[in-house]
C-alpha cells in the first residue's frame, strides 16, 4: 500500500480525513433498497450483480457520489464464503469481491473513497455454532484480499451482532493490510443491546481495546435510538465513532416493508449524531440519494478544517477546499472595531445585558454614557445563563443608534441552522458588523428548564457558517450576491476544566475562520498568560475579559455557579475581608482586584472586556479609568 507521503493525491488527502478523529465524512447509503427498487427481486443474491449486472450497480454508486457521498461501499454484504454457498457461488468469492470493488472505484474516481463491506458470516461461532475462530478468520480474510486488489481504500465491517464473530473480522482485517484503515459497526436493537446483549458501552470498550480505527453503529434501527447510543459510546471512547442508522422502523403499507424517515428528518439526526460525537455519517436500510444528499447539506457547517497528523509514517496537511466565492472585505474596512483588530490597536468595550423587558431608557443612557467616555463598543450577550431577554440583534441596533459600535454576541442554543442564517443576513443587511459567537448555556440552567434547545450546530460551525457568508456563499456553497461584512470573534476559557480539550476547541476555531477571541472573565492573570503562551501558534487579536466584584456573595456566585468562570481562592479570601468591613469596602476592594488585572494583562492582549455588574456601566468605567495609554 503506497503511503500518502509518497503520492500525495485527493484520496490520500481524503483518507487522512476519514482517520483525523475531528474530521466529518459523509458516506452513502443503502444499496440493497435502490436495488430493491430498480427491480431486483429479493430472492436473488444481490451480491452477484457485480458479475451480471454492473451497469446497475455502478449507477447506484454514481448517483450517491453525485449526492456529496465521500465514500462509496462495495456491493459485498453478503459476499463471503457462507453466504454465497447458499446460490451455489462459493467458487466465485475472489471474482465478486473484486469485481464489485471495482465497479466502486470507476463510479468513486480518484476524489472519493472506497469502502469494503464485509457483514457477518450468517453462521454461528463456537460455542454457539460449528463454525470455528480460525475458519471464520479465513473466510473474511478470503473477501477482504478480494477488495483490496479490487481498488478499496479501506474496510468497513457491519450490521454485526455478535461481537466475537466482529473481532474475528478484525483480526483478518489487520491480517490482510494491518495499514488499511478498519471502521467496525455493531447493530443493535430498541433495547439498546445488539442481539447477543452487549449495551453500546460494551461494543466500544471492546472495539476500542481491539485497536480498530472508528468504531460505530448501523442498521437494525432508526437515527433516534442510534443518537442515544452513540451519545453513550462518546462517554467510554476517545476513538472516532460512526453513524448509519436505517431511514427510521419499517412500517406495513399496503402490504409491503416501507422506511417513512423523509431526507429533511435523517438530515436533522446526521447533525444531532455529529454533535453527539459521530463524524463518520452515513445511511443503512432505506436511505437513497436524496436522503444523502440532504444530509450531506445538513452537515455542512459543521465540518472543521484542521491540519492533521495521521500515525508515525503518514503524515501531510489536509484542509477542506476554501469554498469558491468572493474575497473577504478586508478586516479593516469592515467596521470600527474591526479597524483597531487589524492595525494592531488596543480596543476596549463593556458588556452590557438586554432588558428583562421592552423599556430600552437605561439601556440607551449607558449607551450614550459609554459613547461619551470614549469606549470604542458595547457587548451585547445572547441569552446569557439562558434566561429570556431581548434579543441581542435587537438590543445591538438600539445601541448602535448612539453613536457606538456594538459587538453581538449570537449562540447556537434557540435556532436551528435556517433560523441562524436568516438573522444573520438580517442583522448583516441592518448594519451590524462585530459578532462573538458562541455555543450558548443550555436551558437548563436557566429559570425555563423545559425549554428545547436547539444546537444545530456548536460555535464552530457557526464559525464556519458566517466565514461563508463573508465569502458571498451559503452553508450549502451557493451564491448569497453581496458578501456580508461580519468582524468573527469567539470565545475562550484560559481557565477550562479540561484545558487541552478548549486548546483544540480554539485551533479549530481559527481554522473555521475566527479573527478574534475574548475570554471568559480572568481573575487569574497568570492562568490567562498560560494560556496565551500556549496558543502562540494560532494567535489572532485576544481580548480579555474582566469582571470587577461587587460582593463576597458576587465572587462566591461566580466562583460556584456560572459555567466557564474560575476565581481563585485568594481573591475570594480578599472579597470575604473586604465584606467583613462594609459593603463600600467589598465594592472597592472587587474594582480593585479587577484593575490590577488590567494593568497586568494589557500588554499582553489586545483589548479589554469589561463587564456591567447589574447593569452598573460606572464600575466598568472605573475599572478602565487603570488602563495606561
Amino acid at each position: 500500500m503506497t503511503t500518502a507521503a509518497q503520492h500525495p493525491t485527493p484520496r490520500h488527502a481524503l483518507l487522512a480525513r476519514l482517520l483525523d478523529p475531528e474530521q466529518v465524512v459523509m458516506f452513502d447509503g443503502a444499496m440493497g433498497t435502490m436495488l430493491y427498487a430498480r427491480g431486483v427481486f429479493i430472492n436473488l443474491c444481490y451480491d452477484e450483480l457485480a458479475l451480471r449486472s454492473p451497469e446497475l450497480v455502478r449507477d447506484i454508486h454514481a448517483a450517491y457520489v453525485k449526492a456529496g457521498a465521500e465514500v462509496v461501499e462495495t456491493n459485498t454484504f453478503g459476499a463471503n464464503r457462507p453466504k454465497l454457498s447458499q446460490y451455489g457461488l462459493e467458487s466465485q468469492v475472489a471474482l465478486i469481491n473484486r469485481r464489485a470493488a471495482e465497479l466502486a472505484r470507476e463510479a468513486a474516481g480518484e476524489h472519493r473513497l472506497v469502502a469494503g463491506a464485509v457483514g457477518p458470516l450468517g453462521v454461528r461461532l463456537e460455542p454457539y455454532g460449528p463454525t470455528s475462530r480460525e475458519e471464520a478468520g479465513r473466510h473474511f480474510a478470503e473477501q477482504m484480499q478480494a477488495l483490496l486488489e479490487g481498488g478499496a481504500d479501506c474496510f468497513v465491517l457491519e450490521t454485526f451482532g455478535d461481537l466475537d464473530e466482529l473481532q474475528q473480522a478484525v483480526l483478518a482485517a489487520r491480517a490482510v493490510d494491518a495499514r488499511v484503515p478498519v471502521i467496525a459497526q455493531a447493530t443493535i436493537g430498541q433495547d439498546l443491546r445488539t442481539a447477543f446483549g452487549a449495551t453500546p458501552e460494551d461494543v466500544a470498550v471492546a472495539l476500542d481495546r481491539w485497536g480498530v480505527d472508528i468504531i460505530g453503529l448501523n442498521c437494525s434501527i432508526g437515527p433516534q435510538t442510534i443518537l442515544e447510543a452513540i451519545e453513550r459510546m462518546a462517554a467510554v471512547t476517545d476513538r472516532k465513532l460512526s453513524a448509519q442508522p436505517n431511514a427510521g422502523m419499517p412500517r406495513d403499507v399496503a402490504g409491503r416493508r416501507m422506511y417513512m424517515a423523509s431526507p429533511e428528518y435523517m438530515a436533522s439526526y446526521a447533525r444531532h449524531l455529529v454533535n453527539a460525537g459521530a463524524k463518520v455519517i452515513g445511511g443503512c436500510c432505506g436511505t437513497t440519494p436524496e436522503h444523502i444528499k440532504a444530509m450531506v447539506e445538513g452537515v455542512r457547517p459543521l465540518a472543521p478544517r484542521t491540519r492533521v497528523q495521521v500515525g508515525n509514517t503518514r503524515e501531510f496537511a489536509v484542509e477542506n477546499a476554501a469554498p469558491v466565492g468572493r474575497e473577504p472585505v478586508p478586516l479593516g474596512e469592515r467596521s470600527r472595531f474591526g479597524a483597531k483588530l487589524a492595525a494592531g490597536q488596543f480596543v476596549t468595550s463593556v458588556e452590557i445585558v438586554p432588558p428583562r423587558g421592552i423599556d430600552t431608557s437605561k439601556l440607551e443612557l449607558d449607551a450614550q454614557a459609554l459613547a461619551k467616555a470614549g469606549v470604542d463598543a458595547i457587548n451585547v450577550p445572547d441569552g446569557p445563563r439562558a434566561q429570556s431577554r431581548m434579543g441581542a440583534i435587537a438590543t445591538s441596533l438600539i445601541i448602535e443608534r448612539h453613536g457606538i459600535e456594538s459587538v453581538t454576541h449570537y449562540a447556537c442554543r434557540d435556532r436551528n441552522l435556517l433560523g441562524m442564517l436568516s438573522d444573520l443576513l438580517g442583522a448583516s443587511a441592518l448594519g451590524l458588523r462585530n459578532l462573538l459567537l458562541v455555543t450558548g448555556d443550555p436551558p437548563k440552567m436557566g429559570p425555563y428548564p423545559d425549554a428545547t434547545a436547539v444546537f444545530d450546530i456548536d460555535a464552530i460551525g457557526l464559525t464556519n457558517l458566517v466565514s461563508k457568508l463573508n465569502r458571498g456563499l451559503d452553508p450549502g456553497a451557493n451564491p448569497i450576491g453581496e458578501p456580508t461584512r461580519f468582524v468573527v470573534g469567539v470565545g475562550v476559557n484560559p481557565a477550562a476544566i479540561d484545558p487541552e480539550q478548549e486548546l483544540r476547541r480554539f485551533h479549530w476555531k481559527v481554522e473555521a475562520g475566527a479573527e478574534y477571541a475574548i475570554t471568559q472573565p480572568v481573575f487569574d492573570p497568570a492562568q490567562l498568560e498560560r494560556f496565551l503562551e500556549s496558543i502562540h501558534d494560532v494567535r489572532i487579536p485576544v481580548v480579555a475579559g474582566i469582571w470587577p466584584l461587587v460582593s463576597a456573595r458576587n465572587a462566591e456566585f461566580l466562583a460556584n455557579e456560572v459555567p466557564g468562570v474560575t476565581v481563585p481562592e485568594s481573591v475570594l479570601v480578599r472579597m470575604r475581608k473586604a465584606n467583613e468591613r462594609s459593603k463600600e469596602h467589598a465594592l472597592a476592594e472587587g474594582i480593585a482586584i479587577a484593575r490590577e488585572a488590567l494593568e497586568r494583562v494589557q500588554s499582553s492582549v489586545q483589548g479589554v472586556q469589561i463587564s456591567a455588574p447589574f447593569g452598573r456601566v460606572e464600575y466598568a468605567l472605573d475599572v478602565l479609568t487603570a488602563r495606561t495609554v
